[in-house]
């Protein structure tokens, strides 16, 4: 488990069952981390929490404990329903439920767009007993599945509460709250305290606990925080030195949009580099795929747009590289949250241009210090330019081809396929070439 371990506490000092402290020691979670000892002792007396803390600190263990215990002393479907910003976040919160209920026969059903509404709906008939999803597709169901609502609910988690109270998740929310019951529990998490956070306490918790975790704007004291300014022609040169470099790190490269994840994934196999894409416009099986790819170390470089930022369970990265300097402050905090976990150290090197010095300014100003330089060499990095080059027309006459004839853009998993195949018979003629290189 994540996060910092409270010194002199236990599990079972926090006042958990017999049958959860089984689970933990099952998950191998020896001590609660610092916002599982403080808020499990409040949700357990049965109050309304507000949990402000930095991605990685453990949240979901906090929320899921209480609610399971709960859950034991009255067992009943639809009990609690945890709302989630993102597909696969949502997904990794039911897996945390099911792992820690597994003792207990706990049934959960995941609510995604990406995914087939109709065997959601045969899901839910089950009566799951945790509900966890993305605002929209939970509106959906409540609306249009026959036979399902949540008049019965005990729970309602908010994980990433900032993030769900953008406007394109604010009218699913107040749907959602009008569809449940103001008889009940309602956790708020977060790693920052915004005013749409403040306001949506006001409307939804009574007398509400507030768990600190960590300081509003602290990045872990671990993280090796560095910048190189680099001309904005010469940024994919910088980005593969420093991948050079540092050849032996488990890294994740953020970009701003999903076009660029897929080209630099595509530009850095072409170079050797075992890079793969994640972003909002690949199928829920590709995301998912590409996580499972990268945590199973079979790719060590993760491209992904602020999608991949926001609390994945990826226990071992090395190295977060911002290619694309974020526009919001707390965009970078949630990305370098990456790194640096579980009291490890980690390095963020943001790599800014000419265009971006303001917004870069204001991150070392929200951080509260200066950046270092990460060490580099303009002539050294500018040797790589020919292969740099090459790699880019390569990769993006393979994005031109795939989109389709005349133009017409063929989307899908097809054309992930294809790059995928693509990439395997460049790699294996680019090596059979190297090693008649070195035979002579």
């Amino acid at each position: 488990m994540e996060g910092d371990r409270e010194e002199g506490k236990s599990f079972k000092d926090l006042g958990l069952c017999e049958q959860l402290l089984e689970a933990c020691d099952r998950m191998n979670w020896k001590y609660p981390s610092k916002i599982q000892a403080e808020a499990i002792p409040h949700a357990l007396e049965g109050k309304d929490l507000i949990g402000l803390a930095l991605t990685g600190s453990g949240k979901t263990g906090a929320f899921a404990l209480p609610i399971l215990q709960s859950l034991l002393d009255s067992p009943q479907p639809f009990f609690a329903c945890v709302l989630s910003p993102t597909r696969e976040l949502a997904i990794q919160i039911a897996e945390q439920f099911e792992a820690l209920g597994a003792g207990i026969g706990v049934k959960c059903a995941v609510l995604v767009g990406g995914v087939d509404m109709v065997q959601q709906s045969i899901n839910l008939a089950k009566r799951p007993h945790i509900i966890v999803g993305t605002p929209g597709r939970l509106v959906d169901h409540l609306s249009n599945t026959k036979g399902f609502s949540l008049r019965t609910l005990k729970y309602l988690v908010l994980d990433e509460a900032d993030r769900l109270l953008n406007e394109e998740f604010e009218k699913s929310i107040d749907e959602i709250l009008k569809f449940i019951p103001r008889e009940r529990r309602t956790y708020l998490f977060s790693a920052t305290m915004t005013s749409k956070v403040k306001k949506l306490q006001r409307a939804c918790l009574r007398n509400p606990v507030k768990i600190e975790a960590a300081s509003k704007y602290s990045t872990v004291d671990t993280l090796k925080q560095q910048y190189c300014f680099v001309p904005a022609k010469y940024k994919e040169c910088y980005l593969v030195y420093i991948l050079n470099e540092m050849s032996g790190c488990t890294s994740m490269v953020f970009t701003r949009t999903c076009d660029a994840t897929r080209f630099l994934a595509l530009m850095l196999r072409h170079l050797g580099h075992r890079a793969i894409p994640i972003s909002g416009k690949m199928s829920q099986s590709k995301r998912l795929g590409a996580l499972n790819q990268f945590k199973a170390g079979e790719c060590n470089i993760l491209i992904g747009t602020d999608v991949a930022s926001r609390g994945l369970d990826i226990a071992s990265v090395d190295m977060v590289i911002n290619y694309d300097i974020p526009t919001n402050v707390k965009d970078y905090k949630h990305r370098v949250g990456r790194t640096a976990r579980a009291g490890r150290s980690g390095v963020a090197i943001s790599l800014v241009n000419q265009y971006e010095v303001e917004w870069f300014v204001q991150i070392e100003k929200f951080v509260g210090k200066k950046f270092p330089e990460f060490p580099s060499q303009e002539e050294e990095v500018l040797l790589l330019m020919e292969s740099v080059k090459e790699a880019k027309r390569v990769s993006l006459a393979k994005i031109k081809e795939l989109g389709g004839k005349n133009g017409k853009k063929r989307g899908g998993d097809d054309d992930d396929e294809d790059m995928d195949k693509d990439t395997d018979k460049y790699m294996t003629h680019r090596n059979v070439k190297s090693s008649k290189k070195m035979k002579k």
